[in-house]
């Protein structure tokens, strides 16, 4: 079948499409490019959503632009509210559940993630919020209001940036977190003992090693009861969940396309099916899973090269995720996984120098908080050249 004459289609509408669809305009001006979006297509910056409600931003101030405006300055055919009911590998199509089959010359899958199911029992459970998209963040705003109580499941990235900055816009902030402190899987232990301190001096209350079992509400005056695994109970207003994100895969499965954790694609970002790409939250590539704002620009202009002709593989340097907890900033350049070594610690006033280094020496990683994220970029040339 001759597609040359068919769009690329880009299935998904955040960071990693946009980024995309502006890669490729750089190489082509012309070339036929749908974006096709369950969503109302505003282009938005996801990691702020984690720290706009003590800003007082609402949902409609964090969209940049609309899908009409992006559409227009970037010459492209975008469809809203539209959902991609199926991929037909064989006839080179997609289904979706307002237009007839749409023939792709290339298609790109750059459709995120989910949050991953909370697994709390009761008849209170459909009142957990997650917050992974603008009409996510628009009706958490909503149920929040006049609230003062927020219990949030998660200590992790978003759940640290969620309770810095509830708490900060006045909430009295409870986490249940499994782990024996925030970050565990990024932050060695004096690193994550320092994060819940200075969070808790924002009044944020901690409960490590715990998980939520089940949860109910008292319909007379709203309040949520949530058990934990020990038989304590929580008192709260809210309960949300920012327990991790799990990559879409269901869609790409069902076409046959390869999928472990996320969809599997090679350094070209594509997939097991010739001329289905994949990139952003829903990948997997090397076994590993990336769900950050600087893999996904990487990806971008490597695809946006490969889709206008000119091969090219995703290479990434190092690449440290700051967590937006400004009453400690902290940096983290996590060591690869498996790598021996041993973390050594630098702790002053109201810093903390941590690094991981192997026998020889050599920086292999570093997490910095306080004044000793001003390092981050002496150390992030120092790793690279490692």
């Amino acid at each position: 079948m001759n597609t040359s004459m068919h769009p690329i289609i880009i299935i998904g509408s955040g960071l990693a499409s946009y980024s995309l669809l502006r890669e490729i305009r750089k190489h082509d001006q012309d070339v036929a490019i749908t974006i096709i979006t369950a969503d109302d297509g505003h282009a938005y910056a996801k990691p702020n959503l984690s720290n706009a409600f003590a800003q007082g931003k609402t949902a409609e101030a964090l969209a940049q632009q609309t899908a009409t405006q992006i559409a227009s300055n970037l010459n492209a055919e975008i469809l809203t509210r539209t959902q991609v009911t199926k991929i037909d590998v064989t006839q080179r199509c997609i289904h979706t559940n307002t237009t007839n089959p749409i023939i792709y010359q290339k298609l790109v899958l750059a459709i995120g993630a989910d949050p991953i199911q909370h697994g709390v029992q009761g008849q209170a459970a459909e009142h957990i919020l997650t917050v992974n998209n603008l009409d996510d963040y628009h009706r958490f705003r909503a149920t929040i209001l006049g609230k003062k109580r927020i219990t949030i499941l998660g200590g992790g990235l978003i759940g640290c940036e969620f309770a810095h900055d509830l708490a900060h816009a006045g909430y009295a902030v409870q986490v249940v977190h499994l782990g024996p402190w925030p970050l565990e899987r990024l932050l060695p232990k004096p690193c994550g003992q320092a994060l819940s301190h200075e969070l808790e001096q924002l009044g944020i209350q901690w409960h490590f090693g715990k998980t939520a079992k089940h949860i109910d509400k008292n319909e007379q005056n709203d309040e949520i009861v949530l058990t934990l695994n020990d038989g304590n109970n929580i008192k709260t207003d809210v309960v949300l969940s920012a327990i991790g994100l799990k990559p879409r895969t269901d869609l790409a499965a069902k076409a046959g396309i390869n999928v472990q954790r996320g969809i599997v694609v090679n350094r070209s970002l594509a997939t097991s099916h010739a001329d289905i790409y994949a990139m952003g939250d829903c990948i997997e590539m090397d076994g590993t899973v990336l769900p950050f704002v600087q893999p996904i620009m990487h990806q971008a202009r490597a695809l946006g090269a490969t889709l206008t002709g000119t091969l090219s593989q995703v290479n990434y340097p190092t690449m440290p995720i700051i967590v937006k907890t400004p009453t400690m900033p902290v940096v983290i350049a996590s060591p690869q996984q498996g790598v021996a070594g041993d973390w050594k610690i630098l702790p002053s006033n109201n810093s903390i120098d941590a690094r991981f280094m192997n026998e020889s020496q050599e920086l292999l990683g570093f997490a910095l908080m306080g004044q000793a994220t001003g390092l981050r970029h002496a150390l992030t040339k120092e790793l690279s050249i490692t």
